[in-house]
């Protein structure tokens, strides 16, 4: 006979075995298609990258990860129906990008919220960012770029991709910083800032690097450049640390979905994008592109993105800068 010590381990044991169990009609995560919205056109070198992780992830995952252009408002466009997605079971997930953080202070009404509307998945890359001049300028390194913007006030311009872009920000904060005086001159895109300095129309262009295989060719030179170690292309070029100047600037994007997502499922994730973005393949593709890996897991990326955001309104409300 059993005694009621025994019964009750046996109790216990069978519940924890149930516990341990799915429940009845519960499917492994993904059972179906993932939709990755990318906010960009196709071709470009987001969207590359993006397709290349999508493609590599869908192996391990199981399931086709399908990435979808939505393209529009400075790449926010596909936000506000992420944020309000009233499924947040993981099969939409959206890039989260600078433009997306930034914006809520450039507008008297903001239409998300970045601590509460969110999932944060994982951080992945960005781009390298710095400061190029024509090879014949008369400015051999930054030092002497900034002597000369500090002896003629607004003197010294520079070109980037549009108003209210992070290397417009970033050339703004240094101008604060340093105490000399930039004029800003924007284009439509860093092609046709780079004629523009070619051309001798600009001083020099802060933009991703666009610039780089001109300065391969010898048609332009580097002065610096905003990432947090030197640029293995161009080992010479300093960084902004480097120069004095505690400021690191990538552009760095990463993956989020609705608010709400189940932790599980968020890990599912996570570990799927991760080991795609150091697979040989995609590290390929972004290195075409000059796209060091920014990884950071959820919980972190989430941290550094509100950081992010509290350095961008600061700047913003300094500089000004409104979009409406």
């Amino acid at each position: 006979m059993k005694t009621q010590a025994t019964h009750r381990r046996a109790v216990l044991a069978a519940g924890g075995a149930l516990l341990a169990a799915p429940a009845l009609g519960q499917s492994r995560f993904p059972d179906r298609p993932i939709r990755l919205i990318v906010p960009w056109s196709a071709g470009s070198s987001s969207d590359v990258q993006m397709r290349s992780l999508a493609e590599i992830a869908q192996r391990g995952f199981g399931q086709p990860v399908v990435v979808e252009n939505k393209a529009g408002a400075a790449g926010t466009l596909h936000i506000v129906p992420l944020a309000r997605e009233t499924r947040p079971d993981g099969y939409t997930l959206g890039q989260m990008h600078l433009a997306v953080i930034r914006r809520p202070y450039l507008v008297r009404t903001p239409q998300w919220d970045l601590a509460t509307d969110f999932t944060y998945v994982i951080g992945l890359c960005g781009w390298v960012v710095g400061v190029a001049v024509r090879a014949d300028a008369p400015w051999k390194n930054w030092a002497e770029f900034v002597a000369s913007a500090k002896a003629e006030p607004g003197r010294r311009t520079y070109c980037t991709s549009g108003i209210a872009t992070t290397p417009h920000i970033i050339m703004e904060d240094l101008g604060a910083r340093i105490g000399a005086e930039f004029t800003h001159v924007p284009f439509r895109g860093t092609s046709e800032g780079v004629t523009a300095v070619l051309a001798g129309q600009v001083d020099c262009i802060a933009d991703a690097s666009t610039w780089a295989p001109h300065v391969v060719e010898g048609r332009m030179r580097v002065l610096c450049v905003f990432t947090a170690e030197r640029f293995a292309r161009f080992p010479d070029a300093p960084t902004l640390r480097e120069l004095g100047i505690d400021l690191v600037a990538t552009s760095a994007y990463g993956l989020v979905g609705p608010p709400g997502m189940d932790p599980g499922v968020v890990r599912v994730l996570h570990d799927g994008f991760k080991a795609a973005l150091f697979d040989p393949a995609n590290e390929r593709v972004r290195a075409l592109f000059d796209m060091p890996a920014v990884y950071y897991d959820s919980d972190t990326y989430k941290t550094v993105t509100l950081r992010q955001a509290e350095y961008e309104k600061q700047v913003v409300q300094r500089l000004g800068l409104r979009l409406d």
